[in-house]
């Protein structure tokens, strides 16, 4: 059996997302979206939704099962003996923090990562950008899924 990891935090999860989960979920048998928890980040959705948003945007992908994780991600790939991770990059600036992590997590445990470059047109795109794009009224219909953006429009609605 094949697996992978995708982590993050995925608050909300974008369609520059689902296009590296999809498309690790074409190259391995399981594909674990990791939503890693950091007590120190408060984020607009809580982990629950996170993950409740996540399965319903990649319910059509029978082999993505959806976790969170506070902790190491190596960790992680070790209790459910992952040996790869797959992160998608957007531009060389992501490239210079992401080796880093990728030299760290193989020299704690061996877990290789797989760098996957970004589709041209979510190169842009981070759930930092579109929360703050949506927060402003602008219109993100076309960086999220329909599901996340009535969750997001009713989130900011509300606060």
């Amino acid at each position: 059996m094949r697996r992978a990891v995708c982590p993050g935090s995925f608050d909300p999860i974008t369609n520059g997302h689902l296009d590296i989960i999809a498309r690790a979920s074409r190259l391995y048998d399981e594909v674990y979206v990791a939503v890693m928890i950091n007590q120190n980040k408060k984020g607009l959705f809580s982990v629950e939704e996170r993950i409740q948003l996540i399965r319903e945007v990649t319910s059509d992908c029978s082999n993505v099962i959806v976790e969170s994780h506070h902790g190491l991600l190596v960790d992680f790939c070790k209790q459910r003996d992952i040996p790869a991770i797959v992160k998608g990059l957007r531009a060389v600036s992501d490239f210079d923090y992401e080796l880093q992590m990728a030299q760290m997590n193989n020299g704690l445990t061996g877990v290789e990562t797989l760098f996957v470059p970004t589709n041209p047109t979510y190169s842009f795109l981070s759930s930092s950008l579109v929360k703050e794009v949506a927060a402003w009224g602008g219109d993100v219909a076309h960086l999220v899924p329909p599901t996340v953006l009535t969750a997001l429009a009713e989130r900011l609605r509300r606060s």
